[in-house]
């Protein structure tokens, strides 16, 4: 599988990927959501700059670790272990705390030249499909969400 991920514009999130002050990423809910047990060592990810569409960079998933059921300290600690690689604001530190986390750390980053992302109907930030050509103008295919259930 390959995953495409949605990064945040306002937090610059592809500008860390990019220079490399950012190897890791995380999604964290109330409960299991998307990615979460889903994304494995070895796999692709895209990267997107919300609002853009735009699909700019690639690299490789490196190690997960998934998360459930956390206490308030486990959060706490799960998110300053890692922020190194993390490097979230405080309004990103507060946005992921949560009880259920995914965190991805990912090397080879690489910019690609872009491709035209075909957004359809209520997409997440976070997609899992087959190959990046399932979502991309001109080659995509109907998404749906039988990758995306637990």
């Amino acid at each position: 599988m390959v995953h495409l991920v949605y990064c945040d514009a306002k937090e610059k999130v592809l500008e860390k990927i990019l220079d490399g002050s950012k190897t890791m990423i995380i999604r964290a809910a109330a409960g299991r959501k998307i990615p979460h047990s889903r994304v494995f060592e070895g796999e692709k990810l895209y990267f997107m700059k919300k609002g853009t569409g735009k699909i700019s960079a690639t690299a490789t998933v490196k190690s997960v670790q998934n998360h459930v059921k956390l206490s308030e300290d486990e959060i706490v600690k799960v998110l300053a272990d890692n922020q190194e690689k993390l490097n979230l604001s405080k309004k990103q530190q507060e946005r992921w705390h949560k009880k259920c986390m995914c965190l991805i750390e990912f090397g080879n980053v690489s910019e690609i030249k872009p491709l035209d992302f075909e957004h359809q109907g209520n997409m997440d930030d976070w997609l899992i499909i087959e190959k990046i050509e399932d979502v991309v103008v001109g080659t995509s295919i109907p998404y749906n969400y039988d990758k995306s259930r637990f």
